[in-house]
């Protein structure tokens, strides 16, 4: 019987579903709640605006460096007009790391 294919390590581009921290979803509000407060909210900075985010919470992701087979930073693409870039993400199931797509 052969063995199970191992999946390639992702490579820079592709997509990925990452699952937010409690830090992360914290970080995410925190930026979200200062932009409003700023008061150069309005003349062209970063919006920093969205539907609210929750540890646990899984958002779709792009791989944008690979340090390892499974060790990769990425730009989660939030239900907002922001993202969040994560550093040093480990293949995995649990808060703080990325899964591929199901097939």
């Amino acid at each position: 019987m052969p063995a199970p294919k191992t999946p390639p390590a992702p490579g820079l581009g592709d997509v990925v579903l990452y699952r937010l921290t409690e830090d992360d979803a914290a970080d995410v509000e925190r930026r979200r709640a200062d932009w409003q407060a700023s008061p150069s909210a309005r003349w062209g900075y970063q919006a920093h605006v969205g539907n609210p985010v929750r540890a646990e919470s899984v958002y779709a992701a792009t791989v944008v460096s690979v340090s390892g087979p499974s060790t990769v930073n990425l730009t989660v693409l939030l239900d907002g007009t922001d993202t969040l870039w994560v550093r040093s993400a480990s293949e995995g199931t649990g808060p703080g790391t990325w899964a591929r797509p199901p097939a």
